[in-house]
């Protein structure tokens, strides 16, 4: 049987970047506020773990179907519900794919992957867009973003030298369900204890199996639970490695349980053949990963942290990250149930963005019985066609703002695609004057819709600019 490895890895960031002294000077009044320095990325509206994991798994993906798909988060929207089937039909992946839902600590995704690399060609991503209290330190410096890796047979990326898990029930912060908010424990106490009692165990228990020493690791992917563990630590492991999550809170903020993931993705990008990189995902112990580098990355981790366009606003920050209810008025009453008689019949091609190729030749979204071809006399069979990867340009655009939308104004209009669909869509990461007609589009998985009334959400597709301004920049 082929050694399992890992065969790629990338990472997703929404566009927003909250500039953090914003905060700062807003909340100067109360002494709130944090330092003030750095980036947290924002999800929009229309964004959530799932779909930021469908993003993060569009890099990752090949031609062949993985055997088993793994979402895992700490904020996933539905608790009875698999994610991971969303993120199949989404992927337009086999139904017949084993998925699996993995929750409850930041860790989970890293425990997914350890049991990956031991077998198994599985596709696994993580997402977070977590909940917390405005003013606290994890509203200003937790993150949202996603990232995914895809394990296989044969040679790959990087390849699994040793690991180690240790489970301790440290409670640095914990969510429950009544709460629905995060609190925390002291500072000082989690720091220490982390390191005495997590990790420098278990690092030091993974090195051991790999036959490895700290000095051997060129990169670090050790997500900090506060400020300065990594640098308590390294010394008593013997790491002199700089470790990328000190990089990625500063630029995104804390990932959750995307946070390992996206920081393997870094560091693939950045590695050189034959480097030695250090994975730990943390949560109520540790899992621990040295993984030898035998291929590179795909640059989207990378790329995801020069790109985006910053958010100045504290009031707009607040209402995106849901911690401020806006009365939107009659505009706002309407009501978007979706049953699941729809989701079962349609939900895959909706998902999937699958259209169809009539008898005729012409490919329309979506598949109506009789195709809208004029020459059609009847119902015909349709060719499926995957629309979510086809270049499409901007054929109308408008900017509304009568119609309702939680992030105004709501871009909508016709999408042409090269292979001749042309579709009615919604435009989303539109920040500053509308793309203009004629202009290249891509398509994200994104939230369609929210039943204020049942708290249900519902997913399609939108077009979004094709490229992203850089950082720099907007800054």
């Amino acid at each position: 049987m082929a050694e399992t490895s890992l065969k790629s890895a990338a990472g997703y960031l929404p566009m927003l970047r909250f500039d953090r002294k914003v905060a700062r000077k807003e909340l100067r009044w109360s002494g709130l506020g944090g330092s003030g320095r750095g980036l947290r990325a924002v999800a929009g509206w229309d964004e959530d773990p799932v779909t930021m994991s469908v993003e993060a798994a569009r890099g990752v993906l090949g031609d062949d179907a993985p055997d088993a798909v793994v979402f895992a988060s700490t904020s996933a929207p539905f608790t009875d519900r698999s994610q991971a089937g969303i993120m199949v039909d989404a992927l337009h992946l086999p139904s017949g794919v084993m998925t699996q839902d993995v929750a409850n600590t930041r860790r989970a995704a890293v425990t997914a992957l350890l049991r990956a690399l031991r077998g198994g060609t599985d596709l696994i991503a993580a997402g977070e867009k977590r909940a917390a209290a405005p003013g606290t330190g994890p509203h200003l410096n937790w993150g949202d973003g996603a990232g995914a890796v895809l394990t296989g047979p044969g040679p790959g990326v990087a390849r699994l030298l040793g690991a180690a898990s240790l489970h301790a029930d440290l409670l640095d912060v914990n969510t429950t369900a009544e709460r629905g908010t995060p609190y925390g424990a002291e500072d000082r106490f989690v720091r220490d204890e982390a390191v005495a009692q997590v990790y420098t165990p278990a690092i030091r228990a993974a090195l051991a199996d790999a036959g490895l020493d700290g000095a051997a690791i060129a990169l670090a992917v050790v997500p900090e639970p506060v400020a300065g563990t990594y640098r308590a630590l390294a010394r008593g492991c013997g790491l002199k490695a700089a470790n990328l999550c000190e990089e990625i809170a500063a630029q995104a903020g804390d990932l959750g349980a995307a946070m390992p993931l996206f920081g393997l993705a870094l560091a693939l990008d950045r590695a050189r053949f034959g480097d030695k990189i250090l994975l730990a995902g943390f949560g109520n112990g540790a899992d621990v990963l040295v993984l030898e580098v035998t291929g590179a990355g795909n640059g989207s981790a990378a790329q995801a942290l020069t790109q985006g366009a910053i958010l100045d606003s504290y009031t707009r920050f607040l209402n995106l990250t849901g911690t401020l209810g806006l009365d939107w008025g009659p505009r706002a009453e309407v009501n978007q149930k979706v049953s699941a008689s729809t989701l079962l019949r349609h939900g895959r091609d909706m998902h999937g963005f699958v259209g169809g190729r009539d008898r005729g030749g012409n490919v329309q979204f979506p598949k109506t019985p009789i195709p809208v071809r004029p020459d059609a006399t009847g119902p015909e069979e349709y060719d499926d066609v995957v629309l979510r990867d086809v270049p499409g340009t901007v054929a109308s655009i408008t900017a509304d703002r009568l119609n309702f939308t939680p992030d105004p104004p709501f871009h909508f209009g016709l999408v042409q695609f090269e292979n001749g669909a042309r579709v009615v869509m919604e435009h989303c990461d539109v920040e500053g004057p509308a793309p203009e007609v004629g202009a290249p589009v891509r398509m994200r998985f994104r939230i369609k819709a929210i039943d204020r009334q049942r708290r249900f959400r519902s997913y399609f597709w939108k077009a979004a600019p094709i490229a992203r301004p850089e950082l720099t920049q907007e800054a």
